[in-house]
């Protein structure tokens, strides 16, 4: 069966708030009255890639990359989100169907400064490998 990258984006949000972050997915809400927490996380997931597991035409082995944006109101509450993302991602994902691998921190740039929204926020951006094969 040809691995879905949906099961494996559940389950990385499912591990972040089960560690108390709030937390996005492709962006933050756009609606009026919307104001955001003093820190959170937003994951920006690629689609992924389905690889065969042998020279069978089977796809079932699975990675994919995704972003997990940490953000703050400060540069120490980035980074503090940065920490909790680490230690929620420090095991397996639980994917439903899948094995998975403990995803491996492929690490980010230096924290940066957001001037674009009010009051500014502080955000660092850390990408992690995620990968699994049928269980």
């Amino acid at each position: 069966m040809t691995p879905s990258v949906l099961p494996h984006v559940d389950a990385l949000q499912a591990a972040l708030t089960g560690a108390g972050l709030t937390v996005y997915i492709g962006g933050t809400p756009t609606g009026s009255g919307w104001s955001p927490p003093g820190q959170f996380a937003v994951l920006y997931p690629d689609p992924g890639t389905a690889r065969r597991a042998s020279l069978a035409a089977d796809r079932t082995d699975f990675v994919h990359l995704v972003q997990v944006t940490c953000v703050g109101a400060s540069v120490e509450r980035a980074l503090w989100v940065a920490d909790r993302v680490r230690q929620a991602l420090d095991g397996p994902l639980t994917v439903v169907g899948r094995k998975a691998w403990q995803p491996e921190d492929q690490g980010g740039p230096p924290v940066q400064r957001d001037d674009d929204v009010t009051p500014p926020v502080y955000f660092v951006p850390v990408q992690y490998l995620i990968q699994s094969i049928p269980s």
